[in-house]
């Protein structure tokens, strides 16, 4: 596989079709619906890249980051905001929070493969 993502994503169709997608681009892919979820998958696995919604029931994606930054074993994943919120101010939020990309919806499959691909690209380069 391509790249192992976690999905965070608590709507089950745009999750199921998301995962699905994946699969075709040959990704590896885990797809849980709620930031607690998130949390303790992480702290058992790890991922090249992780895929957050961020407006979720019980922990909203922002928490979710914020929780990962104090972890030395999670803070360098890279993070891709999914959010139906498109204001400014909120875009800022989630980029302040340390999320390497926020993408709002709708948005296009081939978009967010694009994104996917620019971070892994960095992190090789980084890692260099």
């Amino acid at each position: 596989d391509k790249y192992k993502l976690l999905l965070v994503e608590d709507d089950t169709s745009l999750g199921y079709l998301l995962s699905e997608y994946f699969k075709l681009k040959n990704f590896s892919v885990l797809w849980v619906q709620n930031g607690k979820d998130a949390l303790s998958i992480l702290s058992t696995q790890t991922f090249d890249l992780c895929i957050l919604d961020v407006m979720m029931p019980e922990m909203d994606g922002y928490g979710v980051l914020q929780e990962l930054a104090k972890d030395p074993k999670t803070q360098q994943i890279p993070f891709i905001f999914l959010s139906a919120k498109t204001e400014h101010k909120d875009i800022r939020k989630g980029m302040d929070l340390g999320a390497d990309d926020y993408l709002t919806k709708p948005f296009e499959e081939e978009e967010l493969i694009s994104a996917i691909e620019s971070r892994m690209a960095k992190v090789a380069f980084l890692i260099k």
